[in-house]
């Protein structure tokens, strides 16, 4: 689910407290939902289960307004098949319309059609942590195979691989998503959405982006492949969403499982038989399967269940699928459509705000100068705030929104307006010369920001 716009200068704030507009403009408060496929093979029953089924169901509720993107910029980090590419996209767009997306009730779009994730994702990149990058699960991993193998520890690594969170971040906060769906491998990165949202509006003292929460369903975040592990297209060991009817029998048939003979009671815990059925049944069809587990039923038998309960599903959006996967050019007008109605009315004003928060701006703009009419220019502020830490903040910040001064942390919010009062009433440079606060800019800047405080409260 994916986010808020920043219409003109509003913010989030604005957004949050006023309601949004629905793509029909009527005003309503909404919850943005945002979901991604990466365009880098052919949808499978994990793609399905995890991330279509939920989110198209999610749609059809009053007070969500849902995103659905290919995400094939992603998918070059570890793909440099132009034309594999290019097919995962035609299949994953034919998936989601079959599975009953409906495009002009939702933003449905192509990743690289909205050039401003492309920059956002830059300036993200220049707020991002390289502590907090090197702790991402999959570079981790990719580095831990390295070291076990004696090769030198970013070897073959991408810096693409690398910046995967830095990116997946931008397609979350450039719309400002309440919600994104995803397994539970995949809430880091949703975490790391937050601290680089946080570390923006913190140094540019707005609150240009709400803070994105993972929407995980336990039962089916992550479903098992053939192999038992983790069903997924780097691992070979997916069931294809849409295979034919005989091919996904012979795949399910596949399904790895223990050596308990038929009449021996079975552990529905771990068991890859189980835990796939769980993921399409109801609660009394899996209570019946947990029961018949329990009985002894062969593994035979469950697999054929397994496949009967897939394919009463499956088998009515195969038709449909096939029948758009003929018309890749219906396809694409669709995408495009989608990617210049979402640009038109979020992604090119909230980028434009964006640019201006950052600095690049028009250059005769004169921030917090006199007026013709002498208005007096904005004054010095402190900003307190409690961080994802549960600590406690201050930032001082001049009428110009630079930021001055920026505290470390407080156990209370009385320890951190005790020392902001201390620093108000300080006229020389030791007073602001103290371990809890990091001073930005020359002394003399906050000294003279200070002075303008106290005189205005004088």
């Amino acid at each position: 689910g994916e986010l808020p716009s920043k219409l003109g200068t509003t913010g989030a704030v604005a957004v949050k407290l006023a309601g949004i507009q629905n793509q029909t403009g009527s005003p309503s408060r909404m919850t943005r939902v945002l979901t991604g496929i990466k365009t880098s093979g052919t949808p499978h029953l994990g793609n399905y289960v995890g991330a279509v089924r939920p989110a198209i169901a999610a749609s059809h509720a009053p007070d969500v307004e849902s995103f659905y993107f290919l995400a094939d910029l992603h998918s070059l980090v570890n793909v440099q098949d132009a034309s594999r590419v290019q097919r995962s996209t035609l299949e994953i767009a034919a998936t989601w319309l079959a599975a009953g997306l409906q495009p002009d009730k939702v933003w449905f779009y192509r990743q690289s059609d909205i050039p401003e994730i492309s920059e956002l994702n830059w300036f993200l990149t220049c707020v991002a942590g390289k502590g907090v990058l090197n702790r991402a699960h999959a570079y981790k991993a990719s580095v831990d195979r390295n070291r076990a193998d004696g090769e030198d520890d970013d070897s073959g690594i991408s810096a693409g691989l690398f910046m995967y969170p830095v990116l997946m971040s931008a397609d979350i906060l450039l719309f400002n998503a309440n919600k994104v769906p995803v397994g539970r491998d995949q809430v880091q990165h949703i975490e790391m959405a937050r601290d680089f949202a946080q570390r923006f509006n913190h140094l540019f003292g707005g609150e240009y982006f709400v803070l994105p929460e993972a929407a995980i369903e336990d039962n089916v975040a992550t479903l098992p492949g053939l192999d038992g592990r983790k069903m997924s297209k780097s691992y070979d060991n997916t069931i294809p969403l849409f295979a034919p009817r005989a091919e996904m029998k012979k795949l399910i048939a596949s399904i790895v499982t223990d050596s308990r003979a038929p009449g021996e009671a079975k552990q529905v815990e771990g068991s890859h038989v189980f835990q796939l059925y769980q993921a399409f049944a109801s609660a009394d069809e899996t209570a019946q399967m947990q029961l018949a587990f329990a009985e002894g039923i062969g593994w035979g038998d469950a697999k054929q269940k397994l496949f009967e309960r897939i394919d009463a599903e499956v088998a009515p959006m195969r038709e449909h699928y096939e029948a758009l996967m003929a018309k890749p050019a219906e396809i694409e007008a669709i995408l495009r459509d989608g990617a210049q109605r979402l640009r038109a009315k979020y992604a090119t004003p909230f980028l434009a705000e964006l640019r201006h928060a950052v600095g690049l701006r028009d250059l005769s703009y004169k921030p917090a100068m006199e007026s013709a009419a002498g208005s007096k220019a904005a004054l010095p502020l402190f900003k307190q705030y409690r961080d994802t830490d549960n600590r406690f903040y201050f930032k001082l910040m001049d009428g110009e929104g630079r930021l001055l001064v920026q505290s470390n942390g407080f156990d209370s919010p009385k320890d951190a307006g005790q020392l902001i009062a201390v620093l108000k009433r300080g006229e020389r440079a030791d007073a602001i010369e103290t371990p809890e606060i990091n001073v930005l800019v020359p002394v003399d800047d906050v000294l003279a920001a200070l002075a303008q405080l106290r005189e205005a409260e004088a």
